[in-house]
């Protein structure tokens, strides 16, 4: 069945994290997914070219943006949702469940009263299930949490793109113990995806390869049946919940959680600038009291 829609993929190599463009041919209509603003760590300093690049290929093919979609508020990387929406337009949107993750992180920031964790820092909250259309094509976003409380994956055309859910097959998985993350929540969101017909085109968000390849973004529900190295066919719950367990004990926290959290709960904007007209990000200290994760490693 011949495909109505278009996707290109951009790799930013600064966080191993892919971006994308889906547009319908017949309107030219388009959805941008997870946008990545660069941030230099040691001057503070904030860049578009990642999300630059995308926007030429938005441009070179006359698209008109209708979403930004975003699969989770990203631990690795900020959001150039705002910054992208800035420059064509279209609905920032994310899964209504960032409500909660909002509400976790606005205590461990302390962020400003003002700052309100209802979801109205995006235009719209996607509820698990909900139809939506990127130009004539309907699309679905479906309720994958697990990795965190708020993933979401978005079928359309014959593809899903799956955020951190699930890596290429000969990655695995995403790590479960960030703050509302959870193993076997993950295992069944996970199968939820691989419940999709086999033929059916899977676009990951991030890949970390082995040496003896390149980055690759693009697999099929039938491959990650066969030969994902923690979810093939054949792996119980309960080995799986105990493998990603001890597996995520080892991990480091990510080098930008705390930039990026506190800027992707706000959909890509800014923290409000201080009275000097300069934004501050807030970095907590000592803070294993109010959350583990981000206070011990």
């Amino acid at each position: 069945m011949a495909t109505r829609t278009t996707t290109q993929g951009f790799f930013d190599p600064g966080t191993w994290t892919v971006s994308y463009v889906v547009w319908d041919h017949a309107m030219q209509r388009a959805a941008v997914i997870d946008p990545v603003l660069d941030y230099d760590f040691k001057s503070g300093h904030t860049g578009t070219a990642s999300a630059d690049r995308l926007l030429a290929y938005v441009r070179d093919k006359g698209l008109q943006v209708d979403w930004i979609l975003e699969t989770h508020a990203h631990a690795d990387h900020l959001s150039g949702a705002r910054y992208v929406q800035g420059q064509v337009g279209g609905q920032i949107a994310i899964g209504e469940n960032i409500r909660a993750v909002q509400a976790t992180f606005k205590k461990l920031y302390n962020l400003e009263r003002s700052f309100l964790p209802d979801g109205t820092q995006f235009d719209h909250l996607f509820g698990d299930g909900e139809t939506f259309k990127i130009g004539e094509v309907e699309a679905t976003a479906l309720l994958v949490p697990g990795h965190t409380p708020a993933d979401m994956a978005y079928l359309v055309d014959g593809c899903v793109f799956v955020g951190d859910t699930l890596f290429m097959p000969d990655v695995g998985s995403a790590r479960a113990d960030f703050p509302g993350g959870d193993a076997r929540q993950l295992f069944a969101s996970m199968h939820r995806l691989l419940d999709l017909p086999p033929e059916t085109a899977m676009y990951v968000c991030h890949d970390y390869p082995p040496a003896s390849r390149s980055p690759r973004w693009q697999t099929t529900v039938a491959e990650q049946r066969a030969h994902n190295v923690h979810v093939h066919d054949g792996v119980s719950e309960d080995a799986f919940v105990a493998m990603r367990t001890a597996r995520d004990a080892t991990l480091d926290v990510p080098t930008l959680i705390l930039p990026s959290i506190q800027v992707n709960v706000r959909g890509g904007q800014l923290p409000p600038p201080d009275d000097n007209g300069v934004a501050y990000l807030r970095i907590p200290l000592n803070a294993l009291a109010v959350h583990p994760l981000v206070g011990s490693k």
